[in-house]
């Protein structure tokens, strides 16, 4: 394989790694943040996926528009780039970490002073991250995902 082929290949999964850690950042955020509000105030299972799914975008998208917001972009001209960088990603993300939740016994049902709670977070978090790295690469190779943002 040409040196060249290959840097390229290496660059973009260098930039689909990156992508993926920051969607998982926000994605993190999101859940954990969602889980420990309903599971403080006594909400239910389905309850508690819909505020942790919502907190997830909503965290993950603004993730993604506080740097454009920074360099003088309007939260017109930012969120149009943040939503096509980041629905594809966290859409994945969110489903796989919710299934794992909802698949490993008494996760959606654990406390936040059970360690099965984190457990089950943290390493539904880690293979919704492993889900989406391939799904953020061919976005980036086809101009878009992240690439939408690395134009701005």
């Amino acid at each position: 394989m040409p040196a060249r082929a290959h840097g390229d290949r290496s660059s973009l999964n260098a930039l689909a790694l990156s992508a993926t850690v920051h969607c998982l950042t926000g994605c993190a955020i999101g859940e954990v943040l969602g889980m420990i509000l309903s599971t403080w105030w006594g909400w239910g299972s389905f309850a508690s996926i819909v505020l942790s799914i919502v907190l997830a975008f909503f965290f993950g998208y603004a993730l993604t528009s506080l740097p454009l917001l920074r360099s003088g972009m309007s939260v017109r001209q930012a969120a149009p780039l943040a939503f096509a960088s980041e629905t594809a990603s966290i859409t994945v993300m969110e489903i796989v970490d919710n299934l794992f939740i909802i698949v490993v016994p008494g996760a959606i049902s654990a406390g936040l002073g059970d360690p099965l709670f984190w457990w089950s977070l943290a390493v539904g978090l880690l293979i919704a991250g492993v889900v989406a790295f391939p799904v953020n690469r061919r976005l980036i190779a086809r101009g878009r995902g992240h690439a939408v943002m690395h134009g701005h």
